[in-house]
């Protein structure tokens, strides 16, 4: 089973994030995603500092995938998008479907999870216009992935995100800016601010959503470290991890472990549990609630 390393889904400044890459390259993960998905607004890092970035990942033994942006809101954007699908040597992760008409029968690609393939037909089209792997919804179950599976004529790689918040759901609107009192168009940045989303409590102070600018993620973190024998027997073959501002490398050490067997599911889940920004959840991959958590 393959490790994959997500795109930043947070707006960290261009040090961090050539700090961040650099230490990757070191990391035992054996895929990279690299590029913004989520605002166009965040442009400290253009595109060819991501390639920049991939040479020395390559370098550095990993496969790279850039990530196209999810929601697509101009014709900067459009622009962007082209850039990107027309690259010429990295293989593409398409977020929405443009990406896709774009890379459909000219090159392999991925298959982002917001393409919301949910049964086989729509695996099996999207495989024949050239996904050679597909990013299962962060909210399939296990079930609903061997069904899938079992009734699928194509075989492309299948990855699950394994760790990190949630990315539930995009807006036009920015809620980071409206949080702060701001029109989305003079943000700010203040992303910036929050190196891992704006965290949103309920009333009586519990914890809900984690606002990411245009993203909505979830609260607690999806943690699947503990569910790795499930995950290989019913069908995953790369799991990704979404980086977070502190810890990530120690992260994906723990799941290489685990992976390894060198740490039994219960020390993985102990050692993992002080390196997260809050609590752990699986509930999605045991068709329960998002937000439970299941020992197993």
């Amino acid at each position: 089973m393959k490790l994959a390393l997500g795109p930043v889904l947070y707006y960290w400044n261009s040090e961090e994030m050539h700090a961040f890459y650099a230490q990757i390259a070191s990391a035992p993960v054996d895929i990279v995603y690299l590029g913004e998905t989520v605002c166009q607004r965040r442009h400290l890092l253009r595109l060819q500092d991501y390639l920049d970035i991939a040479q020395q990942l390559v370098a550095a033994g990993k496969e790279v995938v850039l990530s196209t942006q999810t929601l697509i809101e101009s014709e900067n954007d459009i622009r962007t998008l082209h850039k990107i699908t027309e690259n010429g040597h990295f293989r593409v992760e398409a977020n929405d479907m443009g990406a896709v008409r774009l890379l459909a029968s000219k090159v392999p690609f991925v298959a982002g999870s917001t393409l919301n393939i949910y049964n086989p037909q729509t695996l099996d089209l999207l495989a024949g216009l050239g996904a050679t792997r597909w990013v299962m919804p962060v909210e399939m179950s296990r079930t609903a992935l061997i069904s899938l599976l079992q009734n699928r004529q194509s075989k492309p790689e299948t990855e699950a995100f394994a760790y990190g918040r949630l990315p539930l759901a995009f807006s036009a609107r920015c809620f980071t800016a409206r949080h702060h009192n701001l029109q989305k168009d003079d943000c700010q940045f203040k992303c910036m601010d929050h190196a891992d989303g704006l965290l949103l409590n309920t009333r009586e102070g519990q914890p809900f959503l984690t606002l990411n600018g245009i993203q909505t993620q979830s609260a607690l973190v999806h943690n699947l470290i503990g569910e790795l024998a499930s995950l290989r027997s019913a069908g995953v073959e790369v799991l990704r991890i979404s980086p977070q501002s502190q810890h990530t490398l120690e992260i994906l050490q723990l799941f290489r472990a685990a992976l390894e067997q060198q740490l039994t599911p219960e020390q993985a889940l102990t050692k993992i549990e002080p390196l997260m920004p809050s609590a752990s959840c699986n509930g999605y991959w045991h068709d329960k609630p998002g937000l439970d958590f299941i020992r197993t």
